[in-house]
């Protein structure tokens, strides 16, 4: 390893990025007996909790393209998960909308889920996981806040 280098052993970014990785594995197993993939569960998700959504919106927030997000809904539409109007209404956009297929096949999701989640935090103390988001917080936002900044100084 250079002066310069990274040391994979000690680097917070790479152990994040490991963690994630590892997570995604874990998610990807329990969702494959369902039909799902993460993109496919976090989008139905995203629907559940933030009705209304743009595309747009669902893609930042499942991580993907707008692209990518456009053929998962025309997908999940097809399959019967979501609904979306053929067209809006002038001035007023028709949100997507789970079905209750789509409903039902993200209860069975979110509990496979959140029994990854259960594992993932099984080795550590309520305190040790809230000590643990706060970080993972700062982290988030201290990437997000010094973005432009790092190519000015």
């Amino acid at each position: 390893m250079s002066q310069d280098g990274i040391d994979l052993e000690t680097s917070v970014g790479y152990l994040l990025k490991e963690a994630s990785s590892a997570l995604r594995a874990a998610m990807e197993a329990v969702l494959r007996p369902l039909g799902m993939t993460v993109t496919h569960y976090s989008c139905l998700e995203l629907l559940s909790q933030r009705p209304g959504l743009s595309n747009s919106e669902l893609a930042r927030g499942a991580f993907v393209t707008r692209q990518s997000m456009n053929v998962l809904l025309q997908a999940l539409e097809r399959d019967g998960y979501v609904t979306r109007p053929v067209e809006a209404r002038v001035g007023k956009v028709l949100p997507t909308q789970l079905t209750p297929r789509g409903r039902h096949s993200l209860e069975k999701a979110t509990a496979a889920v959140r029994s990854v989640e259960v594992r993932m935090l099984s080795g550590m103390t309520r305190e040790e996981q809230a000590a643990a988001s706060g970080m993972l917080r700062s982290i988030v936002q201290s990437l997000r806040t010094t973005e432009g900044s790092e190519q000015q100084g």
